[in-house]
């Protein structure tokens, strides 16, 4: 770039111009005037006003061109600096020219343009690690130095929501203030897990137990230059899966427990029978008798055992069909006739006028439900007492609905026992009084996996010295 056309040239330029022109019009006017009329004081006075206005008049028309050339140059300059401050990136100078102040004003709207690049990218990132936050289910709570919320996922609000009312570490409150900027303090149950993760800088897992519920816990710290400068911590609710494993482990264990009583019985009686402790036939045949009943006991507890565990797996098609539900209750009925009258217990049957048609369903495991729920009412009901069974159609939320009922006038369940009582093996030996020992503790859960498979519902109402009712709720229609 040549001298002439940098700032400092162009001044100098102008200088040299405005000198040779103060030069010049001395030479050519100024001087020959003062030659002539130097003795005339007034001359001289004239001639200086003159000289001053010209003086003045090329200082100010200087002062103008600087103006242009510099000053207005450097308050756009400005005026764009403080735009791009507050976040205005797409500010740019529309200046012209090949001296300083171009190269500047094109070295500004280069960096403006970089800049802005470089804020849109950070600005996808952050979309983008957003997204990610907001669509996964676990929870996502990002904690400073001193355990402050700085950065949540909707998963971990609800957390910090539902964990709010938790009282709060008195050792970890003391000393603490609010800051702006920070949503609060992170919840109480996470703050062992935080201290290990600054004190141990390392990884920590735990599973937390909260308001019954079971939360596993997973605690990375995050660094910075070295330093540690908070934690970030991923939650899951575990809460079914501890369940369900839980489910597992007792599962085993009554499944051990069941199998070993006949087992047993049925080890200790075929020893007696090879040791030949049987004294007669009769005694014999007796010990055998035992043997075959534990058999059929087995026998029952693994059908029903394999009859569950296909209904759950969902292997089981029912073939669903239109069923009169009055036809079969009266056969299930007339069935278990015999029995109540050898039992001296009056069985009832209560059916309104008209039909009873379910149109999708599937008449054997109906006949099973039935089945079952008559044969654990007669074995929980007294000489003397009675039982009903009732069925009605009722409008209901889903339309048509047949509501059906078995009522016995047993010992009853205790209220802490009922919701139980639908599990696999839970016998609420403490309230009942049963009559023989053939039960397998699954009837009910086979029941309840019936219904649900035709998309009802079962439950039990029960009083202690009263009795029991169960409540069946069957759609007419299929449910879309």
């Amino acid at each position: 770039m040549g001298l002439w056309r940098t700032l400092v040239g162009k001044l100098w330029i102008t200088i040299i111009c405005l000198v040779a022109c103060v030069l010049l019009s001395l030479g050519l006017f100024l001087l020959p005037f003062i030659d002539t009329n130097f003795t005339d004081p007034g001359a001289v006075k004239k001639l200086f006003v003159i000289v001053s206005m010209i003086g003045f008049s090329l200082t100010t028309f200087f002062a103008l061109f600087l103006f242009t050339k510099i000053t207005q140059p450097m308050q756009q300059l400005i005026k764009a600096t403080d735009s791009v401050r507050k976040g205005k990136y797409d500010t740019r100078l529309s200046l012209r020219t090949t001296d300083e102040i171009g190269a500047l004003a094109n070295a500004f709207n280069h960096m403006a343009e970089e800049l802005e690049n470089t804020i849109r990218s950070l600005n996808h990132e952050k979309e983008h690690l957003s997204s990610v936050l907001r669509s996964m289910n676990d929870a996502v709570i990002t904690l400073d130095f001193e355990g402050y919320v700085i950065l949540t996922n909707p998963p971990g609000d609800r957390i910090i929501q539902m964990w709010s009312d938790l009282p709060e570490d008195e050792e970890e409150s003391s000393g603490r203030h609010g800051h702006p900027g920070r949503s609060g303090i992170a919840p109480s149950p996470l703050m062992p897990i935080f201290r290990n993760v600054l004190n141990q800088e390392g990884d920590q897992s735990a599973n937390l137990h909260v308001k019954q519920g079971v939360w596993s816990v997973h605690m990375a710290p995050l660094s910075s230059d070295g330093e540690i400068r908070g934690a970030v911590a991923v939650l899951r609710d575990v809460t079914e899966e501890v369940r369900l494993e839980k489910m597992r482990r007792d599962f085993v264990a009554n499944v051990s427990h069941e199998i070993r009583t006949p087992l047993s019985m049925m080890q200790g009686y075929s020893e007696a029978l090879l040791d030949g402790i049987a004294a007669s036939p009769e005694e014999s045949e007796e010990l055998v008798q035992v043997i075959h009943d534990e058999s059929l006991r087995m026998g029952r507890l693994v059908r029903d055992l394999l009859d569950l565990a296909r209904m759950e797996a969902g292997q089981t098609e029912l073939a669903m069909q239109q069923v009169d539900f009055r036809v079969l209750t009266e056969r299930v009925f007339r069935k278990f006739t015999v029995r109540a009258k050898d039992n001296a217990i009056a069985l009832k049957l209560e059916l309104t006028p008209g039909e009873l048609i379910l149109n999708e369903a599937n008449e054997d495991s109906l006949e099973q439900v039935l089945t079952n729920l008559l044969d654990n009412a007669l074995r929980h009901t007294p000489e003397g007492a009675s039982i009903t069974v009732s069925a009605e159609m009722v409008k209901g939320k889903r339309g048509l609905e047949l509501h059906a009922s078995v009522r016995d006038e047993g010992v009853g369940i205790p209220s802490e026992d009922l919701p139980y009582i639908f599990e696999r093996f839970y016998k609420a030996d403490k309230a009942r009084v049963r009559g023989e020992a053939s039960g397998t503790g699954l009837g009910l859960s086979i029941v309840k996996n019936i219904i649900e498979a035709h998309q009802g519902s079962i439950h039990a109402d029960s009083e202690i010295g009263k009795g029991t009712v169960f409540h069946l709720v069957l759609p007419v229609e299929k449910v879309k």
